[in-house]
């Protein structure tokens, strides 16, 4: 019996961090280039904020 042959991922898990520190997780496609960056809900300032992917 063997594990799981053949398949691979396709997306990667990546972190997004914003300035106040808060952290979201997502799903980012292997062939995407450059960090990605999203505007989202940042519960510690109360505001839409942009997140910056970090590794």
């Amino acid at each position: 019996m063997a594990g799981k042959k053949g398949k691979k991922k396709k997306k990667n898990l990546v972190k997004l961090v914003s300035a106040s520190g808060y952290v979201y997780y997502t799903y980012k496609s292997r062939k995407a280039e450059g960090k990605l960056t999203l505007k989202k809900y940042d519960p510690n300032v109360r505001q839409h904020v942009e997140f910056v992917e970090k590794k």
